[in-house]
């Protein structure tokens, strides 16, 4: 198995362009890929606007900025984005029938060599590897938003992974800057189940009318130290991403995974968090959360 030098990030969207941030910025010929033009150009953009904060901040070398932007390209043609890629991260919505036909373009047109991994947080990596002609090289690479703040990557082992890709993938993670777990393929993984469990629990509060969404989130933060609030994470995340995975997880582990119907009416309302403006608070257009929340 050759050396990583090129990725191949599929999906321009938060996780993706975040992906495409860390990969570039530790030194790796990065290739974003979408299918949209406007989304890639967005995504440079905000890549280019975080990477510039990091400087002003002091966190990010200016030289080791200005590199990343330069390793960074951007494709709207799959084949050319994976034509000379050692690893491809898939960053596309939770799909497993979108994910495998992503998958099966993919063969068709990356190197012999080339590691595939999924950016899931909790789909079967055995069933995507399955679609492809080398489940060996095959493993899921579970990234955290936002990518280039958060330390974590959960590594994840499907049914024929090898030792090798395991190997080559915490190296890649641990260049990026990251901590590695590696976990055996199971629903949900290890962070998605335990955390589907706690945003589900707040909004059966929530609906029992137990405690107003600020006081659930201050609870958690102060009182068991977690760094965001249920909520204000379901809003950074997005409902109707969390509401998918529950009921993944529901489907494959039983009714303790069960969605709650106000987490339901909010994703059917068109309430998905930041990203629309309004899930369980309000924002504004820069993603800042309004006074007023819209519990």
């Amino acid at each position: 198995m050759s050396e990583i030098q090129q990725i191949a990030v599929l999906g321009a969207g938060t996780m993706g362009l975040g992906i495409a941030h860390v990969s570039a910025l530790a030194g790796y010929d990065t290739r974003l890929f979408d299918v949209s033009p406007e989304a890639l150009t967005k995504a440079e953009a905000r890549i280019h606007g975080n990477l510039d904060k990091g400087v002003e901040k002091g966190k990010v070398d200016a030289d080791a900025a200005a590199g990343a932007k330069a390793r960074l390209g951007l494709d709207s043609d799959l084949a050319a984005a994976v034509a000379s890629s050692d690893l491809v991260i898939e960053a596309a919505p939770e799909s497993i029938e979108l994910k495998v036909k992503i998958f099966g373009q993919v063969v068709a047109a990356c190197p012999e060599h080339t590691i595939l991994s999924s950016n899931t947080s909790g789909l079967s990596i055995t069933e995507m590897a399955a679609a492809t002609d080398r489940p060996g090289r095959f493993a899921g690479m579970h990234f955290f938003n936002p990518v280039h703040l958060m330390r974590l990557i959960e590594l994840v082992r499907g049914l024929e992974t090898a030792d090798s890709t395991i190997a080559a993938l915490q190296e890649v993670g641990q260049r990026m800057g990251k901590e590695v777990v590696t976990v055996n393929e199971s629903p949900g993984f290890v962070t998605s189940r335990i955390n589907a469990l706690i945003g589900n629990e707040a909004f059966r509060m929530l609906e029992a009318g137990v405690a107003s969404p600020e006081d659930i989130d201050k609870a958690l933060k102060l009182g068991l130290n977690h760094p965001m609030g249920p909520f204000e994470m379901v809003d950074l995340v997005g409902l109707d991403i969390r509401l998918s995975i529950l009921k993944f997880l529901h489907s494959t582990l039983g009714d303790t995974y069960r969605p709650t119907t106000l987490m339901e009416q909010y994703v059917k309302a068109g309430r998905l968090g930041r990203k629309t403006g309004r899930g369980v608070y309000a924002y504004d257009s820069e993603g800042r959360r309004l006074k007023e929340g819209a519990s």
